[in-house]
Formats: structure tokens, sequence, C-alpha cells
């Protein structure tokens, strides 16, 4: 059964594992690390996950591609966020979009082959077009940021940022 984290969650994100709920994982065991739980790009991805795991009638080795490279997008977010210069930032966010670009194409081409309903390639498009266009984004400041000399504060003080993908 999928269910809530949060209730923030609960207009934006669609799914999260039941057993992960009471627990809290998102307010526990925080550091600086672990900072990219509270950016939307991931959440989304992380949700983008679940709406290519449930699509059923195709090999295994195609359902594995399909998972593998919308999988690798929230890895690389993580990654990405986890890296302490603005360059590395970069190529990971560079990289996260390439898999991006390759799971659509999976869908796509699985749609056209009347394997995905039209419905759920809708609502796959959809969140991609998002996430997609929110990593774009987020690239375009940390290339701006280098641009202007501004640097990866690497104090590992815990911060909120105030604007989003402006950190």
């Amino acid at each position: 059964m999928i269910v809530w984290l949060h209730e923030e969650w609960h207009s934006k994100y669609s799914y999260l594992r039941e057993d992960m709920a009471p627990k809290g994982y998102f307010t526990i065991n925080k550091n600086t690390n672990r900072g990219y739980r509270n950016l939307d790009v991931w959440k989304e991805a992380v949700d983008l996950y679940y709406s290519v795991d449930d699509i059923q009638s195709i090999s295994f080795k195609v359902k594995a591609q399909v998972e593998g490279s919308v999988f690798a997008v929230s890895s690389n977010i993580a990654e990405d966020y986890c890296r302490r210069s603005i360059k590395e930032n970069i190529q990971f966010v560079n990289i996260a979009l390439a898999s991006l670009g390759e799971n659509y194409s999976q869908i796509f081409i699985l749609f056209n082959a009347s394997k995905v309903l039209e419905e759920k390639f809708k609502e796959f498009d959809n969140r991609h077009y998002s996430l997609e266009n929110k990593l774009i984004k987020f690239n375009k400041s940390m290339i701006e940021k280098l641009k202007n000399g501004d640097y990866w504060k690497n104090d590992y003080i815990l911060r909120k940022a105030t604007e989003k993908y402006n950190t």
C-alpha cells in the first residue's frame, strides 16, 4: 500500500512506502549531506520512479532499463548535492537530465507500442516535464553562480534556502 509521508507531499508527490511514514525519515538524522531530501527536484524524481514502477506487460529486460534510467535521476540529484563543488554539481545535474531524456524516450516508445495507456503516459509526461524544467532552471542558476565567482559554501552549516534553487 502507498501512503503519504508528510501532508505537504500529499498534494505534490504521490507515492511513498507505508513502512516509512510512521518513522518520519525526513525529520530525523539531519545533516548537510542529506539536505537533498528537502529539494523539490529530488522529491519529484522519487515520485517519477513510482509512476513508471507499475508499468506491466513488458519484458523484464525492458522494465529493468526503464526503472534503471528513472532511478538514476534521484540518485544523481542526491550525489550532486553531496558534492562540495559547483562544477561537480552542474555535472551531476547534467547526468540526471540525460537519464531523464533516456527515460522519456523509453516511455514514449512503450506508449507508441501500446504498452502504456494514454492516461498513464499523459500523467508521466506532465511529471517528467515539470522535473526536467526544474532541473534545467537549477543548473542555469548553478552556472550563473560559477560565472559570478560564487562558490559552494563548504562550511557544513545547516541552512534553509530562502529561494528555490538559489542556495
